[in-house]
């Protein structure tokens, strides 16, 4: 059903708003960011594991989110277009099979022993996630009235805590558990050889068991593509997309997205490398991946809270508050030990719980049906998560220290924190004038 709200006042209220009356459809949205949360959530433990069996310093092993993100440079704009051409629904379901594939290529890379082939698997795993990641964030604020698109946006986001959580906790016992029996630089030859085939193999055996899933969800979404009713989209060229960045808002916006998610994946991404630190908890890497959902479960918990917060506060004050939260946790877990410093960098996962949400909804505000334009170019912003933990990585590289590499998420969260400041105020829609943008 399609629902019509009477307009009132400025900004996006100027004309009638329209939107999809269909809880069904919220559900089957709140399925897909579960299931791409988890699975993007697993390179946390893949890293560890492709670490040890190639030998690899931690510049070379995030390559891993190097490889992921960067899809979402790549398929960000071309998804969004997709999007626009065959729909939301049909949208899905390419995403999913896309998805579906990637996972399949890891028996062949299995097969090799060749960390090349692992890259080039999880970057088509993630071209399917980025697809669906298109369809998902717009499509959940069609599903309501505007004034409640950061609540739901981010209890939205709560079901991708919640495949977070539950991913790598069952990753890390599959995939991590025999990393302590044998070590990869104390083989050579056809024994190292054997051992890298022997033990990618429990990483096939957990990706097999995802491409069967996300091929029954993609039957699922198959059967009720024509649900969604009173969907529209502005036809634009690719050039015209990127005109969006010239909103001051929707720029710095993008910009924010590319940090906060590089700060967010860099820190998960040496989680299980930063508890194994003598000076701190000095844990075996299986008991090491085990606090993976401790980070991630924190998300969970503040998306769930935070819903009910953005109802009552603003939103743009939320995200500076959280942002500034981010920085002192950072600050305290550098320039201290043990319990203390893993625990302050696990809490990190609460106050990024409701930054994405928040972030893409300040941005996107007023865009009206250039929303599939907006949710495209914040795509391409994600490649955040391929740059930033690659520095990261090489900061520890360089200065032999993971705690000194942390310096680098704090900067990103500063940024956020001017953001949220500066996003407090309503957005002018983009029937306004263009000096209204500034």
């Amino acid at each position: 059903m399609v629902a019509i709200n009477p307009a009132a006042g400025q900004g996006q209220a100027d004309a009638a708003e329209q939107y999809t009356d269909a809880p069904e459809l919220r559900l089957f949205v709140m399925a897909l960011f579960f299931i791409f949360g988890g699975i993007t959530s697993l390179n946390d433990v893949i890293i560890p594991k492709l670490k040890e069996l190639f030998t690899l310093n931690y510049t070379e092993a995030m390559l891993v989110q190097f490889c992921f993100f960067t899809a979402y440079a790549l398929i960000g704009i071309p998804g969004a277009a997709l999007v626009k051409r065959i729909g939301y629904m049909r949208g899905a379901v390419a995403g999913l099979l896309t998805m579906m594939a990637g996972c399949l290529l890891f028996v062949p890379a299995s097969a090799s022993a060749a960390y090349p082939l692992f890259l080039g698997a999880l970057f088509v795993l993630a071209s399917g996630v980025v697809v669906v990641q298109v369809v998902t964030n717009p499509l959940i604020s069609l599903l309501g009235p505007a004034k409640t698109t950061h609540s739901r946006l981010t209890f939205a986001q709560a079901f991708n805590s919640v495949g977070t959580v539950i991913f790598p906790k069952i990753g890390a016992a599959l995939i991590l558990g025999g990393l302590a029996k044998v070590a990869a630089k104390d083989l050579a030859g056809p024994a190292l050889d054997a051992y890298r085939s022997a033990e990618t193999r429990t990483v096939v055996h957990t990706y097999l068991g995802l491409a069967l899933a996300l091929a029954l969800v993609a039957l699922v979404v198959w059967l009720n593509r024509n649900r969604l009713k009173g969907e529209r989209h502005e036809a634009t060229s690719l050039a015209h997309s990127f005109d969006l960045l010239r909103r001051v808002r929707f720029g710095w916006g993008a910009a924010c997205i590319f940090l906060y998610v590089g700060a967010e994946v860099a820190i998960g991404s040496m989680i299980v490398s930063y508890m194994q630190l003598p000076g701190v908890l000095g844990a075996m890497p299986g008991d090491a991946g085990a606090y993976i959902p401790y980070y991630w479960g924190g998300a969970l918990i503040g998306r769930f809270v935070g819903s009910a917060v953005l109802r009552l506060v603003n939103p743009g004050k939320v995200l500076a508050g959280n942002a500034v939260g981010a920085i002192v946790l950072i600050l305290v877990s550098a320039n201290s030990g043990g319990a203390v410093a893993a625990w302050s960098l696990l809490a990190i996962g609460l106050m990024n719980s409701i930054m994405f949400p928040t972030i893409f909804s300040l941005a996107c505000e007023g865009l009206g049906p250039r929303a599939a334009d907006g949710s495209g170019i914040i795509n391409v912003a994600i490649f955040g998560g391929a740059v930033v933990p690659l520095l990261t990585g090489a900061i520890a590289d360089v200065t032999g220290h993971l705690a000194a590499a942390l310096a680098l998420p704090a900067v990103c969260y500063a940024v956020i924190a001017a953001y949220g400041l500066y996003a407090r105020r309503p957005a002018p829609s983009l029937a306004m004038p263009a000096s209204a943008f500034t």
